[in-house]
This record gives C-alpha cells, sequence and structure tokens, in this order.
C-alpha cells in the first residue's frame, strides 16, 4: 500500500502540536486555579514565563483558551487528513463536500499562522512575555501550510480560493445543516464570549476592573454612618487610602450597602505608610497617614465617608489640594485644620494599627464579617454571596452600575 508521505507528514506535525495545546491547556489550568502550583518548566524568568502569558487577559478569544482553540485547530486538521477514507463509510456520505482536503489544511494553516504573528506581538508588545510552547506552535501551524502547499506561494492562494468554491457549493447543497451549524456554533461563541463562564479569573477580572474605571463613587453617602446603625451585619473593614484595590472596595461597599438594608460597615485606617506605621520595612504607601487624619478630622464634622470617596478618588497629595476636598465635603475648614493633626488622630491610627497587628493582617484591604477575613477584592457578584451568607438580606432594587 502506498503511503501518502505529505499527509503522514501533516499527522505528526498536528499531532506535536495537539500534544503542545494539551500541554499548554494543562498550564492554563493549573496557572489560573491552582494557587499552590509551581512554576510551570517553562516559566524560566520574567520574560520566558509562560505562567505570565497564561494568566494574562489576553490568553483567550470569545471566552475560550487558546490552548483550546488550538487543540480545536489540530484536532480539525488530523480529520482532514483522513476525510477521504471516512468518505467511503455510509452514513458519512455527506463528507463528499470537502473535496479538496490539502486545500483546506494550507488555508487552516496559513490563517493559523497569521493569527500566531498577531498573537506574538501581542505578547512582546503588549503582555512582555514570552509562551516558548506557544512560538514552537506557531512555527508548526507554518509548516503544516507549506508541506500541504508544497511550499509554494500560488499553491496557496490558489488553495484559498478552492476552499471559498467549496465552502459555497457545500453551503447550497447542505443548506439547512449548514445553517443549524453556523447558529450552533455562534451562539456558542456568543454565549462564551458573553458570559466568560469558560474563563471565570478573567470574568472575575472584568468585574473589578469595570470599579476601577469608575471615575466617581456613584453611591456616595454622606455622614459617619456607612449602611445601617443598627445592622446584624457588620463588616469590619480594614483599609489605605493610597490603594488601589481599597478604593474599588469602597464603591462596592457603598453599593452593598444601598442594596442591603442589614448591613453595616465600619472602616479601619491601615495605612502601609512608614510615616505613622511602624510595622512595615517598605513604604509602600507614602502619603497614606496623612490621608488617614484628613478623613479622622471629616469624621469630627460628621462627614466621615464622603471624605473617604474622595480621598480614594482625588488622592491628595498636599494640604492644599485637602482643602479642595473640605470645601466639595462642605466642612468648615478652620475646624478642620485645627482636627487634623491632633495627638488624638495619631494615637487612633496607632490604635488601630496595632489592632490590625494582633489580627494578623498584612494587606489591604481585609474585611471582617463574624470572624472571617476575607483579603483582597472580589468581584461584587461574589461580594453579595458572601454577605447573603452571613445574614445579609437584599432589597427588591437592584443597584447596579
Amino acid at each position: 500500500m502506498k503511503i501518502d508521505k505529505k499527509n503522514l507528514a501533516i499527522q505528526i506535525l498536528a499531532l506535536a502540536g495537539l500534544a503542545l495545546s494539551i500541554k499548554l491547556a494543562f498550564i492554563y489550568y493549573v496557572a489560573n486555579f491552582d494557587k499552590y502550583a509551581l512554576a510551570s518548566f517553562c516559566s524560566i524568568n520574567d520574560f520566558v514565563d509562560c505562567d505570565g502569558v497564561a494568566k494574562s487577559t489576553h490568553s483567550q478569544v470569545l471566552g475560550i483558551p487558546l490552548a483550546y482553540w488550538g487543540i480545536f485547530f489540530y484536532i480539525t486538521v488530523l480529520f482532514l487528513t483522513v476525510v477521504d477514507k471516512l468518505k467511503n463509510i455510509r452514513f458519512l456520505k455527506f463528507l463528499e463536500v470537502f473535496k479538496d482536503p490539502k486545500a483546506y489544511i494550507t488555508v487552516l494553516g496559513s490563517i493559523a499562522f497569521l493569527c500566531s504573528m498577531g498573537l506574538a506581538g501581542l505578547s512582546l508588545f503588549k503582555i512582555k512575555k514570552l509562551c516558548i510552547l506557544c512560538v514552537i506552535t506557531y512555527f508548526i501551524d507554518l509548516i503544516i501550510a507549506l508541506v500541504a502547499s508544497d511550499g509554494k506561494f500560488k499553491n496557496i492562494l490558489k488553495s484559498f480560493k478552492t476552499t471559498v468554491i467549496d465552502f459555497i457549493d457545500g453551503a447550497k447543497k447542505y443548506t439547512k445543516t449548514f445553517i443549524v451549524l453556523l447558529l450552533l456554533a455562534v451562539s456558542f461563541l456568543a454565549y462564551s464570549g458573553i458570559t466568560l463562564n469558560f474563563v471565570p479569573h478573567i470574568k472575575k477580572h472584568q468585574a473589578i476592573l469595570k470599579y476601577r474605571k469608575i471615575d466617581r463613587n456613584p453611591y456616595r453617602v454622606k455622614g459617619n454612618i456607612l449602611g445601617n446603625k443598627d445592622g446584624n451585619v457588620v463588616i469590619e473593614l480594614y483599609s489605605d487610602y493610597v490603594c488601589p484595590l481599597c478604593y474599588i472596595q469602597n464603591i462596592m461597599l457603598h453599593q452593598a450597602a444601598k442594596e442591603f438594608p442589614n448591613i453595616k460597615i465600619n472602616h479601619h485606617n491601615f495605612p502601609f505608610d512608614k510615616e505613622c506605621n511602624p510595622y512595615i520595612q517598605i513604604n509602600m504607601h507614602p502619603n497614606a497617614c496623612f490621608m488617614s487624619k484628613a478623613a479622622i478630622a471629616a469624621r469630627n464634622q460628621g462627614n466621615y465617608w464622603e471624605m473617604s470617596s474622595l480621598l480614594y478618588e482625588k488622592q491628595p497629595k498636599k494640604m492644599d489640594d485637602v482643602l479642595k476636598l473640605v470645601e466639595e465635603a462642605g466642612l468648615d475648614k478652620d475646624k478642620f485644620l485645627a482636627d487634623f493633626d491632633t495627638q488624638a488622630a495619631r494615637d487612633e491610627i496607632a490604635k488601630e494599627l496595632e489592632s490590625a497587628q494582633e489580627l494578623g493582617l498584612d494587606s489591604t484591604p481585609t474585611m471582617i464579617i463574624d470572624g472571617e477575613q476575607i483579603v483582597g477584592v472580589k468581584p461584587y457578584y461574589e461580594l453579595k454571596e458572601l454577605l447573603i451568607k452571613h445574614g445579609a438580606k437584599g432589597v427588591n432594587k437592584k443597584w447596579e452600575l
């Protein structure tokens, strides 16, 4: 029996690509969902870092990880290498629409390589990390196209023309089947791209990121109380006014206070600033102590939470900047200045820092609800689930962004 060497070469390349794509899918899963996992073998340094690329939000298209697209691509190529034999099976007669498999492989390989070059540019200039295994698959895609086309550019152009003609002929012959398959494919991709259910970590990232893009807290309240002063679900929040995630958490908790009438949020200043925090070695958030004192001075005039939102949003660096916020919040300037840098304010911050140390806290934001410590920011939908778990009861009106 005569062996089709070209077909065999394509199969070997596709199998190699499939194996690499399966490995990349495993790396993707471990990097994003196993927080205790060690670095993969191809994460060598800050630049050559498969894990870093896998964790990027650019590691998916339409809500499907790129590694899974790779698996689909190589399985499709393998299918095309055997489709001529499958046509002879009676119930697979419809496969006769695949008239020139080599042309289709050429087209798929060419398109895959062009897409790969775009991904390579994204990796180098946007993510600024390189995945070695990904690069190998890029060259496999190119070699598949070259082998299928005999390495001739005119054959590649001819393959594109052949593929378009055959696609149209097949769609005409099996119109109903084509429409059904097209609708299924479009529906699936729309579902995966909109819901991001196949990439939950990116779904979480985007759900959190939309809060970071807000310039002004739309749920901002005046006064010293956030939530219900008699609320039975009490959230003890430890945060730092310079911390970007604390900015997001502040908006989310204001939103939650609107939606759940039985919660109360108590704020504790936890500045990572050596000016007032003796427990840190690195001055991570300069100016945080300055802003904590501003919030305390505003509380003395009954407007702690509006000033807190303003501090998160405006990030004042000097007193002139703060005084503009004082005016915006409707506070008395002279009283604010008198209350700003008092011993009482410094003692309060020191006491809060000591409390954080006793609780073993080492990052912001941290929430404590019924003794449970929640570090960092969760998407709002997860925050709601957490509050409900601890007894928060919602109202009918939805306060969504």
